[in-house]
């Protein structure tokens, strides 16, 4: 699977793309960061999700509950909890 960096507008964070079982996949890594670089970084990367096929796969230190408020009707979230502790969030366009 080959990865590319994805041009975000306003993130401080590399963003990648890759395809995988028909979807696109963008993938960001914000477990180094600090409040509010997380939140910031996911909403601007939420602009990536163009279609149904379209899921942004974002890496917290923590569950992001806070996030949650804050991304659009739309969207949905799944969170899951990684071996280490550390969360893997996938959201996608419901609607």
């Amino acid at each position: 699977m080959s990865k590319k960096l994805v041009e975000v507008e306003g993130v401080t964070l590399p963003f990648k793309s890759y395809e995988e079982d028909g979807l696109t996949i963008y993938e960001f890594d914000a477990r180094e960061c600090q409040p509010p670089e997380p939140m910031v970084n996911t909403i601007r990367g939420l602009s990536l999700l163009k279609s149904k096929t379209d899921r942004l796969v974002g890496f917290f230190f923590h569950e992001p509950f806070p996030l949650y408020q804050r991304i659009p009707l739309t969207i949905s979230h799944e969170a899951e909890e990684l071996e280490d502790g550390e969360f893997k969030i996938t959201f996608k366009i419901e609607s």
